[in-house]
Protein backbone atom coordinates (compact mmCIF):
# COMPACT_ATOMS: atom_id res chain seq x y z
CA UNK A 1 0.00 0.00 0.00
CA UNK A 2 3.15 2.51 0.48
CA UNK A 3 3.58 5.06 -2.16
CA UNK A 4 6.97 5.47 -4.08
CA UNK A 5 10.00 5.09 -1.83
CA UNK A 6 8.28 4.61 0.97
CA UNK A 7 5.99 7.17 1.71
CA UNK A 8 2.82 6.22 3.71
CA UNK A 9 -0.43 8.33 3.93
CA UNK A 10 -2.07 8.68 6.96
CA UNK A 11 -5.42 10.08 7.97
CA UNK A 12 -6.07 11.74 11.21
CA UNK A 13 -9.92 12.27 12.34
CA UNK A 14 -9.40 14.15 15.87
CA UNK A 15 -12.78 15.85 16.56
CA UNK A 16 -15.84 16.04 19.15
CA UNK A 17 -17.09 16.75 22.27
CA UNK A 18 -16.19 17.76 26.01
CA UNK A 19 -12.48 17.14 25.24
CA UNK A 20 -9.32 18.82 24.54
CA UNK A 21 -8.88 17.78 21.07
CA UNK A 22 -6.19 20.28 20.37
CA UNK A 23 -4.28 18.99 22.90
CA UNK A 24 -4.90 15.26 21.96
CA UNK A 25 -4.49 16.54 18.03
CA UNK A 26 -1.02 17.91 18.89
CA UNK A 27 0.59 14.78 20.48
CA UNK A 28 -0.73 12.63 18.07
CA UNK A 29 0.86 14.91 14.84
CA UNK A 30 4.15 15.45 16.98
CA UNK A 31 4.57 11.40 17.30
CA UNK A 32 3.76 11.01 14.17
CA UNK A 33 6.80 13.18 13.03
CA UNK A 34 9.10 11.49 13.92
CA UNK A 35 8.38 9.02 11.28
CA UNK A 36 9.68 11.08 8.00
CA UNK A 37 7.96 8.52 5.84
CA UNK A 38 4.73 9.29 6.80
CA UNK A 39 2.32 12.20 4.93
CA UNK A 40 -0.57 13.37 7.18
CA UNK A 41 -3.70 14.79 6.48
CA UNK A 42 -5.71 15.98 9.33
CA UNK A 43 -9.71 16.10 9.85
CA UNK A 44 -12.30 16.98 12.74
CA UNK A 45 -14.79 14.13 11.28
CA UNK A 46 -15.18 11.10 9.04
CA UNK A 47 -16.05 13.62 5.76
CA UNK A 48 -12.28 12.17 4.53
CA UNK A 49 -13.31 9.75 2.07
CA UNK A 50 -11.09 10.63 -0.73
CA UNK A 51 -8.31 10.55 1.51
CA UNK A 52 -9.22 7.46 3.40
CA UNK A 53 -9.71 5.85 -0.28
CA UNK A 54 -5.45 5.73 -0.50
CA UNK A 55 -4.45 5.99 3.28
CA UNK A 56 -2.10 3.77 4.41
CA UNK A 57 -2.97 4.17 8.43
CA UNK A 58 -5.87 5.67 9.90
CA UNK A 59 -5.53 7.44 13.66
CA UNK A 60 -8.93 8.61 15.19
CA UNK A 61 -9.39 10.22 18.29
CA UNK A 62 -13.18 11.30 18.49
CA UNK A 63 -16.13 11.99 21.01
CA UNK A 64 -19.52 11.87 19.65
CA UNK A 65 -18.22 11.89 15.91
CA UNK A 66 -20.99 9.22 14.66
CA UNK A 67 -19.72 8.80 10.77
CA UNK A 68 -23.06 8.51 8.42
CA UNK A 69 -23.73 5.15 6.46
CA UNK A 70 -21.28 5.89 3.13
CA UNK A 71 -18.87 6.66 5.91
CA UNK A 72 -19.17 3.53 7.73
CA UNK A 73 -19.03 1.75 4.72
CA UNK A 74 -15.41 3.67 3.55
CA UNK A 75 -14.17 2.82 6.93
CA UNK A 76 -14.77 -0.47 7.00
CA UNK A 77 -13.77 -1.07 3.35
CA UNK A 78 -10.82 0.90 4.69
CA UNK A 79 -10.08 -2.01 7.00
CA UNK A 80 -11.00 -4.77 4.55
CA UNK A 81 -8.53 -3.48 2.46
CA UNK A 82 -5.87 -4.17 4.85
CA UNK A 83 -5.25 -0.98 6.20
CA UNK A 84 -4.34 -0.26 9.80
CA UNK A 85 -7.01 1.64 11.83
CA UNK A 86 -5.03 2.96 15.88
CA UNK A 87 -8.73 4.22 17.32
CA UNK A 88 -8.46 5.97 20.63
CA UNK A 89 -10.30 6.37 23.56
CA UNK A 90 -14.09 7.86 22.01
CA UNK A 91 -14.06 6.56 18.74
CA UNK A 92 -16.56 3.90 19.80
CA UNK A 93 -19.62 6.39 21.14
CA UNK A 94 -22.28 7.67 19.48
CA UNK A 95 -23.66 9.88 22.47
CA UNK A 96 -27.58 11.55 22.79
CA UNK A 97 -29.48 13.74 26.10
CA UNK A 98 -32.54 11.69 26.95
CA UNK A 99 -36.05 13.48 26.68
CA UNK A 100 -36.85 15.88 29.68
CA UNK A 101 -37.71 14.06 33.00
CA UNK A 102 -35.70 11.04 32.31
CA UNK A 103 -33.41 9.45 34.92
CA UNK A 104 -29.99 9.38 32.80
CA UNK A 105 -28.93 12.50 31.23
CA UNK A 106 -27.74 10.18 27.84
CA UNK A 107 -28.65 7.18 25.82
CA UNK A 108 -25.89 5.46 23.32
CA UNK A 109 -28.04 4.72 20.66
CA UNK A 110 -26.80 1.98 18.00
CA UNK A 111 -26.45 4.39 15.37
CA UNK A 112 -22.99 3.64 14.21
CA UNK A 113 -24.53 0.59 11.54
CA UNK A 114 -22.08 -2.49 11.42
CA UNK A 115 -19.36 -0.06 12.22
CA UNK A 116 -18.74 -1.54 16.08
CA UNK A 117 -18.42 -5.08 14.68
CA UNK A 118 -15.40 -3.43 12.54
CA UNK A 119 -14.23 -1.63 15.80
CA UNK A 120 -15.09 -4.29 18.40
CA UNK A 121 -17.06 -2.35 20.20
CA UNK A 122 -19.71 0.12 21.31
CA UNK A 123 -19.13 2.53 24.03
CA UNK A 124 -22.48 2.70 26.60
CA UNK A 125 -21.40 4.82 29.79
CA UNK A 126 -18.76 5.38 32.26
CA UNK A 127 -18.59 5.65 36.08
CA UNK A 128 -16.99 9.54 36.91
CA UNK A 129 -13.67 9.51 36.62
CA UNK A 130 -12.03 8.19 39.30
CA UNK A 131 -8.46 6.05 39.58
CA UNK A 132 -7.80 2.51 38.64
CA UNK A 133 -5.86 0.05 37.28
CA UNK A 134 -4.43 -1.30 34.07
CA UNK A 135 -3.33 -5.08 33.86
CA UNK A 136 -1.69 -6.37 31.18
CA UNK A 137 -4.11 -9.27 29.79
CA UNK A 138 -1.13 -10.95 27.18
CA UNK A 139 2.10 -9.15 29.05
CA UNK A 140 4.50 -10.91 26.29
CA UNK A 141 2.54 -9.08 23.38
CA UNK A 142 5.13 -6.77 22.40
CA UNK A 143 2.95 -3.84 22.87
CA UNK A 144 2.47 -4.28 26.41
CA UNK A 145 5.53 -6.16 27.03
CA UNK A 146 7.65 -5.08 30.34
CA UNK A 147 5.19 -2.67 31.42
CA UNK A 148 3.84 -3.24 35.27
CA UNK A 149 0.17 -2.79 35.88
CA UNK A 150 -0.01 1.13 36.13
CA UNK A 151 -2.95 3.31 37.80
CA UNK A 152 -4.84 6.19 35.34
CA UNK A 153 -7.19 8.29 36.39
CA UNK A 154 -9.58 8.52 33.39
CA UNK A 155 -12.66 7.85 32.31
CA UNK A 156 -13.24 3.82 32.51
CA UNK A 157 -15.26 2.55 29.47
CA UNK A 158 -18.01 -0.07 29.99
CA UNK A 159 -18.70 -1.61 26.40
CA UNK A 160 -20.96 -3.31 24.51
CA UNK A 161 -18.30 -6.14 22.86
CA UNK A 162 -18.64 -7.84 19.24
CA UNK A 163 -15.94 -10.53 19.30
CA UNK A 164 -13.49 -11.90 18.45
CA UNK A 165 -11.23 -9.16 19.94
CA UNK A 166 -7.59 -10.10 21.36
CA UNK A 167 -7.38 -8.41 24.66
CA UNK A 168 -3.71 -7.06 25.99
CA UNK A 169 -4.47 -4.67 28.45
CA UNK A 170 -8.10 -4.52 30.98
CA UNK A 171 -9.33 -2.94 34.18
CA UNK A 172 -12.12 -4.23 36.60
CA UNK A 173 -15.31 -2.64 37.47
CA UNK A 174 -18.54 -3.17 39.03
CA UNK A 175 -20.88 0.06 39.46
CA UNK A 176 -23.27 2.13 37.82
CA UNK A 177 -21.74 4.58 35.06
CA UNK A 178 -24.09 7.67 36.32
CA UNK A 179 -25.71 9.41 33.92
CA UNK A 180 -25.90 7.10 31.16
CA UNK A 181 -28.65 5.16 30.41
CA UNK A 182 -26.53 2.17 30.02
CA UNK A 183 -23.14 1.18 31.44
CA UNK A 184 -24.49 -0.09 34.63
CA UNK A 185 -22.51 -3.38 35.91
CA UNK A 186 -22.95 -6.35 38.38
CA UNK A 187 -20.72 -8.90 37.41
CA UNK A 188 -16.89 -8.44 38.29
CA UNK A 189 -15.10 -9.06 34.77
CA UNK A 190 -12.07 -8.10 32.42
CA UNK A 191 -13.25 -4.93 31.10
CA UNK A 192 -10.68 -4.47 27.96
CA UNK A 193 -8.31 -0.94 27.52
CA UNK A 194 -6.22 -2.10 24.89
CA UNK A 195 -7.03 -5.03 22.23
CA UNK A 196 -6.89 -5.72 18.49
CA UNK A 197 -9.83 -7.05 16.31
CA UNK A 198 -9.15 -8.02 12.69
CA UNK A 199 -11.65 -7.63 10.35
CA UNK A 200 -10.71 -8.72 6.37
CA UNK A 201 -7.21 -8.34 5.55
CA UNK A 202 -6.80 -5.40 8.39
CA UNK A 203 -6.61 -4.73 11.29
CA UNK A 204 -8.09 -2.42 14.25
CA UNK A 205 -6.00 -1.48 17.56
CA UNK A 206 -8.37 -0.10 19.97
CA UNK A 207 -6.69 1.54 23.21
CA UNK A 208 -9.49 3.23 25.17
CA UNK A 209 -7.21 5.53 27.44
CA UNK A 210 -6.51 9.17 27.12
CA UNK A 211 -9.23 11.29 28.10
CA UNK A 212 -7.86 14.77 28.32
CA UNK A 213 -10.16 18.02 29.10
CA UNK A 214 -9.52 21.82 29.03
CA UNK A 215 -10.82 24.63 31.15
CA UNK A 216 -13.18 25.56 28.66
CA UNK A 217 -14.25 22.02 26.85
CA UNK A 218 -17.89 21.43 28.65
CA UNK A 219 -19.08 24.98 27.94
CA UNK A 220 -22.58 23.21 26.41
CA UNK A 221 -22.74 20.92 29.36
CA UNK A 222 -23.27 25.12 31.52
CA UNK A 223 -20.00 25.36 32.67
CA UNK A 224 -18.09 27.88 31.41
CA UNK A 225 -14.81 27.64 33.49
CA UNK A 226 -13.66 24.28 34.48
CA UNK A 227 -11.01 26.29 36.46
CA UNK A 228 -8.65 23.14 35.52
CA UNK A 229 -6.58 21.40 33.05
CA UNK A 230 -6.98 17.40 33.01
CA UNK A 231 -4.74 15.52 31.21
CA UNK A 232 -5.91 12.11 32.41
CA UNK A 233 -3.74 8.98 30.83
CA UNK A 234 -1.50 11.84 29.15
CA UNK A 235 0.40 12.39 32.48
CA UNK A 236 1.15 8.37 32.50
CA UNK A 237 4.23 7.41 31.35
CA UNK A 238 3.17 3.91 30.98
CA UNK A 239 0.03 4.83 28.46
CA UNK A 240 3.02 7.36 26.35
CA UNK A 241 4.94 3.59 26.67
CA UNK A 242 2.04 1.52 24.90
CA UNK A 243 0.83 4.56 22.71
CA UNK A 244 3.96 5.04 20.90
CA UNK A 245 4.25 1.19 20.36
CA UNK A 246 0.91 1.13 18.80
CA UNK A 247 1.47 4.02 16.64
CA UNK A 248 4.76 2.44 15.39
CA UNK A 249 2.39 -0.55 14.65
CA UNK A 250 0.04 1.67 12.74
CA UNK A 251 3.13 3.07 10.69
CA UNK A 252 5.13 0.18 9.66
CA UNK A 253 2.38 -3.19 10.78
CA UNK A 254 4.77 -4.43 13.49
CA UNK A 255 6.85 -3.42 16.59
CA UNK A 256 10.75 -4.55 15.61
CA UNK A 257 11.67 -3.73 19.19
CA UNK A 258 9.74 -2.65 22.33
CA UNK A 259 10.03 1.01 23.13
CA UNK A 260 10.58 2.89 26.29
CA UNK A 261 9.11 1.42 29.30
CA UNK A 262 7.50 3.89 31.96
Amino acid sequence: MAGPAGRLDAVVVCGGQWHDFDYARLQLLSMLSEYEQVRTRVFEDYNCLDALASADLLITYTCNRVPDETQQEALAEFVSRGGRWLALHGTNSAIDPTPPGSASKYVTPRTMGELPQVLGSQFLGHPPIAPYLVEMTDPEHPFVSGVEPFEVTDELYISELHPPIQVLAHTRFVGESRGFEEGHTTVDEPRPVLYLKGHGAGTVCYFTLGHCRGRFDVQDLGIDDLGRVDLGSWAVPEFHTILGRCLSWAVTGEVTAPLQVG
